[in-house]
């Protein structure tokens, strides 16, 4: 299923799972966030408590356990001795040394440790799911097939942040017995779990070419209707949202009584000018969210993803300042989609932290606050 922010992608796995009584139901997605947000979903819809027969966990601990410590001998015997542990990396693993030309080197397969693992038997995330397919081979099938048997429901959840060989670990999952479900939106691609060489042209969201070229016809239905719309965000918030991806279709709010049932209150997109952040803090009591470098309680764009909001007041880099004057989206494509998980956590309102000038416009859909006054 592809939808936008807000539209119940989560909340329609959690309903989907929890309808399932009988046989073992896993959920995985990427951030240890998105993961407790499914718990903390699961939890207030069953009464209090997980069942027993549904498992959560982020996608590389799924991997571990379940890919790599079942089957890790038979890549090597000696790994029969060993406890594998995990080393996330954002960087390509097993640097060497540079070149004269200061060209990074990296060991290669051959020297099989240093190439998938740390001095203490870490397995490095960006050779993880590559390491899984191995074993896969290795063992003639029997590790997806251990783990369609474990787990008949596979539900994934933001899987537009699975790349290269995690392709290949899904594909070989919708082979198996196993039903699988997928919900993801290509426009929240804040992290991807590697950069890889395998299946390049797929990465940045491209799930939906990726079934359809790379996986037997048939073998999964795409959906893009369901939930085409957003239960979060009001229509102020969707609109400037999808300014940021014009190639797909605008996501427009929901008008059902239970997501619109307020009262008059504070709504619609504003530039907050510095000396007034105070007072609208005191005001509205937004979440606050940076591009990076936040502090508790605050948000980093990206980590907040699955998250929801009242308010949020959003402090922008400079590529984002230039945006809201010229609207040119195609200085910002390298951090378009945080941006667009920033905007799309709001229920209501989103503060941009930005000394406007008075007598200047800027792009549509934004509003000048003045001087917020107390009392």
């Amino acid at each position: 299923m592809i939808a936008a922010a807000g539209s119940g992608k989560t909340t329609f796995l959690v309903k989907d799972a929890l309808s399932i009584i009988d046989k073992n139901v896993l959920i995985t997605t990427y951030t240890e966030a998105n993961e407790e947000e499914i718990k903390k979903k699961i939890i207030k819809e069953h009464g209090g408590c997980i069942p027993k027969n549904i498992t959560i966990q982020t996608w590389f601990s799924f991997l571990l356990q379940h890919g790599v410590r079942p089957y890790q001998s038979s890549m090597k015997d000696e790994l029969h001795t060993k406890k594998v542990g995990f080393y996330l990396t954002e960087r390509q693993s097993g640097f060497r040394y540079n070149d004269k030309n200061n060209k990074p080197i990296f060991w290669g397969e051959k020297d099989f440790y240093k190439y998938y693992f740390t001095k203490d038997y870490k397995i490095y995330s960006d050779k993880i799911s590559k390491f899984i397919i191995e074993c896969n081979s290795k063992s003639k099938g029997e590790l997806i097939g251990r783990i369609a048997r474990i787990f008949p429901f596979v539900f994934v959840d933001e899987v537009q942040d699975l790349a290269g060989w995690d392709l290949e670990i899904l594909k070989l999952i919708f082979d198996s017995p196993a039903h699988v479900s997928l919900v993801g939106d290509p426009r929240q691609v804040t992290y991807l779990t590697h950069h890889p060489r395998k299946y390049a042209n797929y990465k940045d969201g491209k799930i939906e070419a990726f079934i359809t070229e790379k996986c037997e016809n048939g073998i999964c239905y795409i959906d893009t209707n369901i939930l085409n719309k957003s239960h979060r965000n009001n229509e102020d918030i969707c609109k400037f949202s999808s300014a940021l991806f014009p190639d797909f279709p605008p996501c427009k709010p929901c008008m059902c009584e239970m997501c619109r049932s307020y009262g008059v209150r504070h709504e619609g997109v504003f530039l907050i000018k510095e000396k007034d952040v105070k007072s609208y803090c005191r005001k509205y009591s937004p979440t606050i969210l940076r591009y990076n470098k936040a502090i508790h309680p605050e948000w980093n764009y990206g980590k907040c993803k699955g998250l929801t909001f009242d308010d949020i007041l959003i402090y922008p880099t400079d590529k984002i300042r230039t945006y809201l004057i010229n609207g040119d989206i195609s200085k910002i494509s390298s951090i378009k989609a945080k941006f667009y998980v920033a905007l799309t956590r709001a229920r209501y309102s989103i503060g941009i932290v930005f000394d406007y000038d008075d007598n200047t416009e800027y792009i549509e859909g934004l509003k000048k606050c003045k001087e917020q006054k107390t009392t």
